[in-house]
């Protein structure tokens, strides 16, 4: 079964009729008609009901359709894991999910210059990052860091380059008020801005001040958009936020809350099969180190 089969069939128990199918597949009707029966001719069997206005898939092609989309999905999925394995000078960057949205266009932006290579960006919480990195499913890792509480413990099969330092910040949405007793957005214990702030800043809460646990989520992106609702107060990277503070869709809460700086690391394996990749880390370090 061909993918552009599945997608033909699919389109047609998505709209309930050949015209807006056809549309959706952007061709003419007629042309779409002629497709819809090589696809039987191919298959040696009917699987549209011409009898009824409009033409509809048979009852039975019908029941067939949760199968037709998975297996869509799955053929696009191998299509695209196959056309970036064959890509020999692809490289793969995993980042932590904040750093995907504040800093990885930068290095994207570095290794796709002029002709070079393209990327493809994995965003994971820290470990998963590593991971990707020990397993050869990333070429690049981007992470934080804060020495003393959730440090890097690398061996000598790493190289690592500090590319910046960036705060991690208590914001609020104007309406939200300061209180003493604050709503606040956490982060589970198991990723590493949960460490931070069960280590670093929930002991550091001035004792006159009660915080709330409002909602929990992993991802800072979810914790950003919670804020800007005003369900509570979320600790986010600076970076995330500046837009939001300049334009007043949410206040800085650092005078009366903890906030904390944290380090950003790059980190590639040093033995690396492709010759080409040491070329690439050379002009990261060059343009990024500090």
């Amino acid at each position: 079964m061909r993918l552009d089969w599945l997608d033909d069939l699919l389109a047609v128990s998505d709209t309930g009729s050949l015209a807006r199918a056809a549309e959706m597949r952007h061709v003419s009707q007629s042309a779409f008609t002629r497709r819809l029966r090589a696809i039987e001719e191919a298959l040696g069997t009917p699987l549209l009901d011409r009898s009824r206005k409009p033409v509809t898939l048979l009852p039975d092609v019908a029941a067939q359709i949760p199968e037709m989309r998975s297996l869509a999905t799955q053929l696009r999925t191998l299509r695209e894991t196959l056309a970036h394995t064959s890509d020999a000078r692809g490289l793969t960057l995993a980042c932590q999910h904040a750093i995907t949205t504040t800093h990885s266009p930068a290095i994207v932006s570095i290794l796709t210059a002029q002709g070079g290579r393209p990327v493809r960006v994995r965003s994971d919480n820290r470990e998963e990052c590593l991971l990707r990195l020990l397993s050869g499913e990333a070429d690049l890792a981007v992470v934080y860091t804060v020495p003393e509480i959730a440090p890097l413990t690398l061996n000598r099969s790493f190289e690592q380059v500090l590319v910046g330092r960036e705060r991690l910040v208590p914001v609020a949405a104007p309406r939200l008020g300061q209180g003493s007793d604050l709503p606040f957005i956490g982060y589970p214990g198991d990723v590493f801005l949960g460490q931070i702030m069960a280590r670093a800043i929930l002991p550091r809460i001035p004792a006159r001040r009660v915080l709330r646990r409002r909602a929990e989520t992993a991802l800072t992106l979810a914790a950003h958009e919670y804020a800007r609702r005003g369900i509570g107060v979320a600790w986010l990277p600076e970076g995330m936020v500046q837009a939001d503070l300049a334009e007043g869709r949410l206040v800085a809460l650092g005078p009366v809350l903890p906030e904390q700086e944290m380090e950003l690391w790059m980190i590639r394996l040093v033995e690396h099969s492709d010759d080409g990749w040491a070329h690439d880390w050379e002009r990261l370090r060059a343009a990024l180190a500090i």
